[in-house]
C-alpha cells in the first residue's frame, strides 16, 4: 500500500481520472471533506476521510487510552454499536497509524477508516464500468419491459445518485418510482440549453429503469445517498440507511461498493446489517467493476446478495466484473439500454476524456443511453426477486433463496450462478427474454 499524496502518479490513467473526480467533488461546499487516497499495483487500495475513524462502541474506552485522546473530544454515534472518532488531538493523527495501533493492541476490526463508497467501483474508483454511450432517439430499453404486472405490492429502497427530474417521461418510470425527498433526492443537471450532464448523473435513474423493466409494478423509493461524484463516506451512508429502516422496505438495493483497508469489513455497515436482519428485509449490492477477486463491500458481506455482470453475449463474465466465492450470482451487465438524461455529456475518463493534448469527447443524449457495469446487472436480480414475490406470495428472503437456487441450477462453468431477464406468462410458465440458448435455460413447461 502506498500512502496518500501524489497518488495520481501511481495509478493508471483511467483510475486517476475517476478518482480525481471523487476527490474534487468532496472538496465542494457546503460540506467539504478531505479525502485520502491509498494506492496499490497501479490501482486504488482504498479511500477514506482524513483524520476520522469508526470504532466499535464496546471497545471505545480502550481505544481512547491507546490513542491518548483527550477528554472533551467530540465523539459522534453513527449507529447502534459504532461511533465516529476524530483524530485531531489524538496521539496518532493519521488514520492508518491510528488503526494500525489499535490492531496491534486489541485486534483487527475494532476500528476502521471512515471509508469512501462509490457507485459500483472500477479498480476502486468512480462511476460504472464505462461512461454512458449514445443511442438512437426513442430506442426501446434492453432488456425490454415485462408486461406481467411483476412486483406488485413490493417496496424497494434504492440508494444511488437520486432521480432525474425528467424521469417521469419514460413510460416504465412514470409511476411507481419516487424520490424519498422530492427536493434533496433529485439528481441535478447543470443549467444550459441543452443542459449539461455531469459525470455519474443519471446513474440512479438508469438503474431504476432496469429494475422497473423486470418488475414494472414494484414501488421504488430512490435516495440520493451518493452526493460526491457518485460517492459518500461510510458514516453518512450508514446514518441514512439506519433512518430508512423505518420505511418498511422489502428490499434494500444499494448501488455502491468499496475496497477496504486490508479487506476488513466495514464496521458501520456491519452494524446496520444486524439491524436490517431484524426487519426481514434483504440487501442486494453490485460486486464492483475492478475485474478481480478482491472482496468489495457491502456485496462481500455474508447475507448480502452480491451481483456480478455477464458480458454482451450472456455466456461469460464481463471483463470488468469482479468475481470470486463472495459473488452470489451473475446477470447481464454489458451494453444495457435504459432511461437517462437529456443533454450534453463531456467524457472525463481515459481514453475519451481530455488526454495527450486532445479535447474531451462530447456526447449528446435524448433521454436514453447504453451503459455497462455491475450497477446495472444488480437491478435485474432485484427485479426478478420482486417479481417472484408478487407472483408466489413469498417474502423477500424466500423469493431470494428461490431465485438464487435457480441461478445455481443454471450455473455457467467458469463463471458461476446465472440469472437472465425473463417474463412470466399468465399460466406461470417462465419464458426467457432476449436469449434462446438451451444451455442456459429450461424452456419446457
Amino acid at each position: 500500500m502506498a500512502e496518500s499524496g501524489e497518488w495520481h502518479e501511481r495509478v493508471i490513467p483511467k483510475v486517476a481520472d475517476e478518482t480525481r473526480l471523487i476527490v474534487n467533488t468532496f472538496d465542494e461546499p457546503p460540506d467539504p471533506t478531505e479525502i485520502e487516497v491509498f494506492t496499490v499495483n497501479g490501482g486504488l487500495d482504498f479511500m477514506c476521510a482524513k483524520g476520522e475513524i469508526l470504532v466499535r462502541e464496546d471497545q471505545l474506552g480502550r481505544v481512547l487510552e491507546i490513542l491518548e485522546v483527550p477528554s472533551g473530544t467530540d465523539i459522534e454515534r453513527v449507529i447502534e454499536g459504532v461511533v465516529l472518532l476524530p483524530l485531531r488531538t489524538a496521539r496518532y493523527t493519521a488514520v492508518v497509524d491510528a488503526v494500525a495501533a489499535i490492531d496491534r493492541e486489541i485486534s483487527p476490526g475494532i476500528a476502521t477508516p471512515n471509508q469512501v463508497l462509490t457507485v459500483a467501483t472500477g479498480e476502486g474508483s468512480g462511476c460504472s464500468a464505462t461512461e454512458p454511450q449514445e443511442v438512437y432517439y426513442d430506442i426501446e430499453p434492453f432488456p425490454s419491459v415485462c408486461h406481467d404486472g411483476g412486483g406488485a405490492g413490493v417496496l424497494i429502497y434504492m440508494a444511488d445518485t437520486g432521480l432525474l427530474q425528467d424521469a417521469a417521461t419514460h413510460p416504465w418510470l412514470a409511476s411507481g418510482v419516487q424520490a424519498q425527498d422530492p427536493v434533496n433526492d433529485v439528481d441535478p443537471l447543470d443549467p444550459g440549453t441543452p443542459p449539461v450532464i455531469p459525470p455519474c448523473t443519471g446513474h440512479g435513474t438508469f438503474g431504476a429503469g432496469v429494475l422497473r423493466c423486470m418488475a414494472p409494478n414494484a414501488e421504488i423509493i430512490m435516495a440520493r445517498a451518493l452526493l460526491h461524484g457518485g460517492s459518500e463516506v461510510e458514516s453518512n451512508l450508514v446514518r441514512r440507511l439506519d433512518s430508512a429502516l423505518a420505511l418498511g422496505a422489502d428490499i434494500f438495493h444499494l448501488t455502491m461498493a468499496c475496497l477496504s483497508r486490508n479487506d476488513q469489513p466495514l464496521i458501520g455497515f456491519e452494524a446496520w446489517l444486524r439491524l436490517l436482519r431484524r426487519t426481514g428485509a434483504i440487501c442486494i449490492a453490485p460486486a464492483g467493476n475492478s475485474g478481480f477477486d478482491r472482496p468489495e463491500f457491502p456485496a462481500a458481506f455474508p447475507g448480502v446478495i452480491g451481483v456480478g455482470a455477464l458480458g454482451g453475449d450472456w455466456r461469460g463474465r464481463a471483463t470488468f466484473s469482479n468475481f470470486g466465492p463472495w459473488v452470489d450470482v451473475y446477470a447481464p451487465g454489458r451494453d444495457l439500454v435504459n432511461a437517462f438524461a437529456t443533454g450534453t455529456y463531456e467524457c472525463y475518463v481515459y481514453p475519451y476524456g481530455p488526454s495527450m493534448g486532445q479535447p474531451a469527447q462530447t456526447r449528446n443524449f435524448y433521454g436514453m443511453a447504453k451503459w455497462s457495469g455491475t450497477s446495472f446487472s444488480t437491478p435485474i436480480v432485484t427485479g426478478l426477486i420482486a417479481s417472484r414475490m408478487s407472483r408466489t406470495g413469498e417474502n423477500a428472503r424466500q423469493a431470494a433463496a428461490a431465485v438464487l437456487a435457480e441461478a445455481r441450477s443454471r450455473a455457467i462453468p467458469g463463471v458461476g450462478p446465472v440469472v437472465l431477464p425473463y417474463c412470466h406468462d399468465h399460466d406461470g410458465c417462465a419464458r426467457p427474454a432476449g436469449c434462446c440458448c438451451p444451455a442456459h435455460h429450461s424452456q419446457t413447461c
